[in-house]
């Protein structure tokens, strides 16, 4: 790692890696280093062996809030600590049982953010999970409880929370970025409660806490979606993806959504599905990450075909590339409710479709085990070999896409036979 005097001018001139965290280290005191995380945030560190010869990493601040020479003398003061026998690692989770619900909520973003938490499967915890805690950390938990003490939370407290959140009080205007107003409702009061329990959660494993003061609190039931298109549904929606097409509507977002309906995959992985990924010859795409992890999905001849038409935009590796830079092309939901509109059909998302998918697959007589199997839930490790992957679910996945096909294409035939008749 690159060791140099800080200064104010070295610390300005860190830049954000694309993932983890980069640290640059101080020739003068050793063990003293400025950290930057992708999200920009810098911060002033100190590793050391405590007297047992351990070795330690303390936050010591926020850079701005400190200067270097002000976070430089603390480091001192730390290592001066040491020589005598005492451990600024323990004295810090000592004061941390004094943690206000904004300082601890500040602590997990760090951590997590340089990888030091474990999620879902014990991995780090993924960036686009880490910008929606982070979302409803600045949106409703910090200011509903932000000032409180975590110690002295009870269970009250953040089931009060979620009552609030649930009935708007958080609800604001959204100053920018996508999305309209961030508006509350049961559903996101949920994700809130469990997010602060999370943390909480988080800090306790991690020592900064004796025990978790909110254990307990029940979460507002969800409403399952269950939504699905019929058969009906399906043809109507063949039909106004054909007058679409016509009519110029954005082909990108039209692949979208008829991969999304022929494959069952998430709005995120079709998205973001890349050229390199797929095997066409093998019947299969290669995910380096999804919900579940790595994954191998298999995709039919009829999705297979319309990945294959999407024009290649030079420099831009995604299958369904944006026209404004190098990314993949984000606005589906947007295009679906243009289309559903089309359709005369309501109350349908891209999550719809890939329940319509799992639907059809059950019509069609495959068990539960090999739907989940399609779908790639994180339970089922089916597919999780980049190598081979079961021809049963192949030839499931290709007979649920091809009966998904033919209804759109009947839809589809309905609008050319009412354009030759007028």
């Amino acid at each position: 790692m690159p060791t140099v005097k800080l200064t104010k001018r070295s610390v300005d001139g860190l830049l954000p890696p694309a993932k983890g965290q980069a640290v640059l280290w101080d020739t003068e005191v050793r063990g003293f280093g400025a950290r930057i995380l992708p999200s920009g945030t810098k911060t002033f560190i100190l590793q050391y062996r405590n007297p047992e010869g351990i070795q330690r990493r303390i936050n010591i601040g926020r850079y701005g809030i400190l200067t270097v020479d002000q976070a430089r003398d603390q480091a001192k003061l730390h290592l001066a600590s040491v020589i005598q026998g005492e451990d600024p690692a323990d004295e810090n989770r000592r004061a941390r049982k004094g943690m206000t619900v904004a300082e601890m909520c500040d602590w997990y973003l760090i951590e997590a953010r340089a990888g030091n938490i474990l999620g879902r499967l014990n991995r780090p915890i993924k960036a686009s999970s880490l910008d929606m805690d982070e979302s409803r950390i600045k949106t409703h938990i910090i200011p509903l409880l932000g000032k409180r003490v975590v110690t002295q939370l009870s269970i009250a407290d953040v089931e009060q929370m979620q009552s609030d959140v649930k009935n708007g009080k958080t609800a604001k205007a959204r100053t920018g970025g996508r999305g309209g107003k961030a508006t509350g409702g049961a559903g996101v009061a949920s994700r809130c409660l469990g997010t602060i329990q999370a943390i909480i959660g988080h800090a306790k494993h991690k020592g900064l806490l004796t025990n978790h003061p909110t254990q307990g609190a029940k979460k507002l039931a969800s409403k399952k979606r269950t939504r699905r298109l019929s058969v009906a549904e399906i043809e109507m929606l063949g039909k106004a993806l054909a007058y679409a097409e016509q009519n110029h509507e954005n082909p990108v977002a039209l692949g979208v959504l008829q991969t999304l309906l022929l494959t069952g995959y998430r709005r995120e992985e079709a998205q973001a599905m890349q050229r390199a990924w797929v095997n066409a010859r093998g019947g299969f795409v290669s995910f380096p990450d999804t919900k579940g992890g790595a994954q191998v999905r298999a995709i039919g001849p009829a999705a297979l075909k319309v990945v294959q038409s999407q024009a290649e935009i030079v420099g831009n590796p995604h299958v369904f590339p944006s026209e404004a830079g190098p990314g993949p092309y984000t606005a589906v939901s947007s295009c679906l409710d243009r289309v559903c509109k089309l359709a005369g059909i309501s109350g349908v998302t891209p999550h719809t479709l890939r329940h319509t998918f799992g639907s059809i697959a059950g019509e069609l007589g495959f068990s539960e085990l090999t739907i989940r199997a399609m779908l790639g839930h994180a339970s089922q490790n089916v597919t999780q070999d980049y190598i081979h992957i079961d021809e049963a679910l192949k030839l499931a996945v290709q007979r649920t896409s091809d009966e998904i096909a033919r209804l759109l294409e009947v839809g589809a035939a309905r609008l050319q036979t009412m354009q030759q008749a007028a």
